[in-house]
């Protein structure tokens, strides 16, 4: 079974993508992953992508597109790939149908974290970092837990990309490039929307109901 998993800035999708690779032995495919990933093997390749990096140009589509068949036409993934953060654009949608198609495979499940740009203004700007043990916890939900956190209140630090104009900037941008996908992803029967404003734990639980089926 192989998954697209969307969800905007702070949804949690990272979380929840780890989940299921985890849990299902699966294979993340980020693409910003793949290209750190190959600049690493010093190849042709590698060199081509590094350089359109360092002049502060933006890898191809074509340069994407060869590092995602390279990993659905590998036995070892086969059915077990989970899509983050690709397809962006129907453009990619379209080619991605077709690598798939031409590998006999197809998208089984498209999931949506479906949260609000308020819901998420609250969730990330409330977010507080504790710099002694890493803990990330909130200010308006975790309210007790920062009272009696184990290292006191002295190493609490917000981040400082935790601003609500940079968080709707965010939001915006994603919903503006993404709604084109979603519309066109939405009209698929295999597609389903979570609430992600519910706990960790019952997301998961939701995932795991929906791919155990």
């Amino acid at each position: 079974m192989n998954i697209i998993l969307f969800g905007p800035p702070g949804a949690g999708k990272g979380t929840q993508a780890k989940h299921i690779v985890k849990k299902y032995n699966y294979f993340q495919l980020s693409t910003g992953d793949l290209l750190r990933d190959e600049i690493t093997k010093k190849t042709e390749l590698s060199e081509k992508i590094s350089k359109l990096i360092d002049q502060g140009e933006f890898v191809t589509d074509e340069i994407v597109e060869d590092l995602i068949i390279k990993i659905i036409n590998n036995e070892n993934y086969k059915n077990r790939i989970i899509f983050d953060g690709y397809p962006r654009n129907i453009s990619q949608v379209k080619k991605l149908e077709k690598i798939l198609e031409n590998a006999n495979q197809k998208i089984d499940k498209i999931l949506y974290l479906d949260v609000s740009k308020d819901n998420i203004l609250k969730r990330i700007s409330g977010r507080i970092l504790c710099q002694k043990c890493n803990e990330i916890l909130n200010e308006f939900t975790n309210k007790e837990d920062l009272i009696n956190h184990k290292c006191g209140t002295e190493y609490f630090k917000k981040r400082a990309d935790d601003n609500d104009k940079t968080i709707v900037k965010r939001y915006d941008t994603y919903m503006e490039v993404t709604k084109p996908v979603l519309d066109y992803y939405k009209s698929n029967p295999n597609f389903i929307k979570i609430d992600g404003t519910l706990k960790i734990d019952e997301i998961s639980g939701k995932i795991e109901e929906i791919l155990n089926v």
